[in-house]
């Protein structure tokens, strides 16, 4: 099959480019892994909010729709806007289609794919990192004998119900996930360092905003502002909050092994654990592009913007700021997905 673009991931960013690159009249297909729209929203946590208000957690060309009752809308509101949009700008996405690999293939990029085979000018990356959760190595993991689970396979806290958990991570998704976990359990939090609560007042526009105004500083040879990392690591969203001002969210510093009950710090003292749940992050899904040996030592692929150096045929969208500030955010894949649709469509001749 052959079409001008090939845009792999059927989420928040692959349809973002899906979306400019419409409005430019360039001939592409969205490759989505998963059987119904949403993407990764669909399979987080039941309690999990944004951080922003519907109207400042929108593609480009469709406000979200406010979520009744809620100033933070919920995931399963964002799968419907998603779907939403979607249908409403009538993208050509293709599912569930798996993507096995990119391959060079004379003037064209070769996408291999479960469902076929498809021959592009340029292609998207847009797999996000959902898919990739990070488990530090830490000593004692396969001793421990209790449940041991990341981030993405957490759901609610009935299923954790008067047991000893241990929550590792001191981001935004351990603070939640022990905030949900927090009156029905005997919790534990750990953190590598004392956790940095945001100001109550801060949210997602604050902190695209930050990286925003960063990203733009050192664009133009400025002093680095520092970004979200220097307003703090966590944003107290209303369950975190509550918990916190209850005094539920008191971390404790990171243990140094698991033991088969429990884990164990430095000076010999213990905790009691049935199951510890790993929020210690994600990394990129970029295995499909294994074929084009573009990684260099650090395992990322070097950009300029969202343009691959050393394959200017492809571009990776959505991945964090080092390819577009907030990128990873709904608010902020809009502009380096309208960036990336202009440079392809300069690539193939396309009328702008």
């Amino acid at each position: 099959m052959h079409t001008q673009v090939v845009i792999v991931g059927g989420s928040q960013s692959g349809l973002a480019a899906g979306y400019h690159l419409r409005r430019l009249g360039v001939d592409f297909v969205i490759l989505d892994a998963q059987s119904t729209p949403g993407g990764a929203w669909q399979h987080t946590w039941d309690s999990l909010h944004l951080f922003s208000p519907a109207a400042y957690s929108s593609l480009p060309g469709r406000i979200m729709p406010p979520h009744t009752g809620q100033e933070y809308p919920d995931a399963q509101h964002v799968v419907d806007y998603l779907n939403d949009y979607e249908k409403r700008y009538e993208l050509p996405v293709e599912r569930p289609v798996r993507v096995l690999g990119v391959h060079r293939d004379g003037h064209f990029l070769r996408v291999e794919a479960d469902a076929g085979t498809w021959r592009a000018r340029a292609v998207i990356s847009a797999t996000g990192t959902w898919w990739r959760p990070f488990l530090p190595a830490v000593p004692g993991r396969s001793d421990f004998g209790g449940r041991q689970l990341h981030t993405v396979e957490y759901r609610s806290p009935q299923d954790f119900a008067g047991l000893h958990v241990i929550v590792v991570g001191g981001g935004n998704s351990g603070a939640q996930i022990a905030a949900d976990l927090a009156y029905d359990t005997e919790l534990t939090w750990v953190t590598q360092r004392p956790p940095r609560f945001l100001a109550d007042d801060i949210d997602g526009r604050a902190l695209f905003d930050a990286s925003t105004a960063r990203r733009r500083a050192l664009d133009a040879g400025r002093t680095d502002t520092g970004g979200v990392a220097s307003l703090g690591d966590i944003v107290a969203v209303p369950p975190v909050r509550a918990a916190r001002d209850r005094g539920l969210l008191t971390a404790s510093p990171m243990f140094t092994r698991l033991v088969p009950g429990g884990v164990e710090w430095a000076d010999g003292a213990r905790a009691k654990a049935d199951a510890v749940i790993w929020c210690t992050g994600f990394r990129p899904a970029l295995s499909h592009l294994a074929p084009l040996r573009l990684r260099g030592r650090r395992g990322q692929i070097a950009t300029l913007g969202t343009r691959a150096v050393d394959e200017p045929r492809l571009h990776l969208l959505g991945y964090g700021d080092w390819t577009g500030p907030a990128s990873a955010t709904l608010i902020g894949v809009g502009r380096p997905a309208r960036e990336a649709a202009r440079e392809i469509a300069a690539l193939l001749g396309t009328p702008q």
